[in-house]
């Protein structure tokens, strides 16, 4: 009895192709990317114009902050998708500072102030628990980074695959390589 191949579903004749389709379907999800990168331009563009507006006219530094924080998390949610359309995977610590500065941003634009005891410890403890999160994303090396066994991966294997190396190597500078 003959197997069919991998790549086909159960219908006869190879109706469906798996490969094609995830191959279309991923390119699709790039072009989607694509256009919400454009956008995001677009907005931040918008955002910068009414910056300009605002602080020809009467300013309100509460506004103008919001509007400058509200620029910083566009750009940080730019470079979100410029990192999954580079390696298309999400980058978590990059999606932990972002959410960390729309905290800030909302503190700033509500006033210290004005948000009652229970609602700042509720803030102070999302930013404890993301600070956290931020940390650990930052000591962890990338998957990606430890499949590709590059350089400046902080994980270095050796070549021969006999032994794994225990220590994290780092890439010095010339000048420190000089100096052994």
């Amino acid at each position: 009895m003959r197997k069919r191949p991998k790549s086909q579903f159960l219908f006869c004749d190879r109706w469906f192709d798996r490969h094609w389709i995830v191959r279309n379907m991923e390119a699709f999800q790039d072009l989607i990317v694509v256009i919400l990168c454009l956008s995001l331009f677009g907005v931040m563009l918008m955002q910068l114009w009414s910056i300009f507006v605002a602080l020809t006219q009467q300013l309100e530094y509460r506004q103008v902050t919001a509007k400058i924080l509200f620029i910083l998390i566009l750009v940080e949610l730019f470079r979100l998708l410029m990192i999954y359309l580079q390696e298309h995977s999400i980058a978590v610590g990059v999606a932990v500072e972002v959410t960390i500065v729309s905290v800030l941003r909302e503190v700033v634009v509500h006033g210290a102030l004005e948000i009652s005891w229970i609602q700042g410890a509720s803030i102070c403890a999302l930013l404890l628990i993301l600070g956290g999160l931020l940390i650990v994303c930052a000591k962890t090396p990338h998957m990606d980074c430890m499949s590709a066994n590059t350089k400046s991966c902080p994980i270095v294997y050796f070549e021969d695959n006999q032994q794994l190396q225990k220590e994290c190597e780092f890439e010095r500078p010339a000048s420190m390589q000089k100096r052994r």
